[in-house]
């Protein structure tokens, strides 16, 4: 092979190598532009999965209809202008919020007349699970939010517990907490908001702060911001609640 085939050879040999990393270069280049193609739209993915996520809450936050009467953020109804504050967080369908209310209901009822109390009932939803998947709790906590707006809540708190259901029943339908609320002077506004379901949102809100407070059973019972209970954590006798008042009052 002459001197000059070689050099042809050899240059034709470096054609080929440098073509060959010529396309080497441009495959990279096309993977990392792929790769920040994809990037890009992950990235907007999940922007926009955050933004609608956040317009998702601030609806849900929308439909939750508070209230007008509605204290302490809203999650409450107050009976009395006392100085000392009662919490009491209440499912309508627990025996043993009835049993308090029986017990210790007239001492509180006094304690209003009297102007040494301010209550604050706070009806919450914990129990809609004993109710064979009609909700009651969140129903009647509606129904009673909505009593509260026409002015009849503590009337209305009373037939509600007066006709508490058994757990584990169906509750009571809406047409019969219909007629409860008419039986205690409720009229049409109340019925269409218990039948459109007006304060069911609201009800499973006051249950969330109810939870977020660190509380998880009902009756709870808080006097000037410190939770009172009976022997053993059970239910407070209503010596021991007046008690915790009167210590409240100094």
């Amino acid at each position: 092979m002459s001197k000059g085939d070689r050099g042809r050879e050899r240059a034709a040999a470096r054609r080929i190598v440098e073509q060959q990393k010529a396309a080497d270069r441009r495959r990279k280049v096309t993977i990392w532009t792929s790769i920040g193609v994809v990037m890009v739209l992950v990235l907007a993915g999940l922007v926009g999965f955050g933004v609608l996520s956040n317009q998702d809450k601030e609806t849900d936050a929308s439909r939750v209809n508070t209230p007008s009467v509605a204290v302490d953020d809203g999650t409450a109804f107050a009976v009395g202008s006392g100085p000392v504050t009662v919490d009491i967080y209440e499912d309508f369908m627990c025996p043993i919020c009835h049993e308090f209310e029986n017990q210790t209901g007239p001492a509180i009822a006094q304690l209003v007349t009297d102007k040494k109390v301010t209550v604050r009932y706070h009806p919450v939803a914990i129990l809609d699970r004993a109710s064979n998947g009609t909700q009651y709790s969140t129903r009647s906590a509606g129904a009673a939010a909505a009593a509260a707006v026409d002015g009849k809540f503590l009337e209305y708190h009373g037939v509600l517990f007066a006709n508490q259901p058994e757990e584990g029943s169906d509750g009571l339908d809406n047409a019969k907490l219909i007629e409860l609320g008419k039986g205690v002077g409720l009229g049409d506004s109340f019925a269409t908001a218990v039948n459109d379901k007006t304060y069911d949102s609201w009800a499973t809100k006051v249950t969330e702060t109810f939870a977020s407070r660190g509380y998880n059973g009902t009756p709870t019972i808080v006097v000037n911001g410190k939770t009172v209970t009976g022997p053993g954590g059970g239910l407070p006798t209503t010596e021991i609640f007046t008690q915790a008042v009167t210590a409240a009052a100094g």
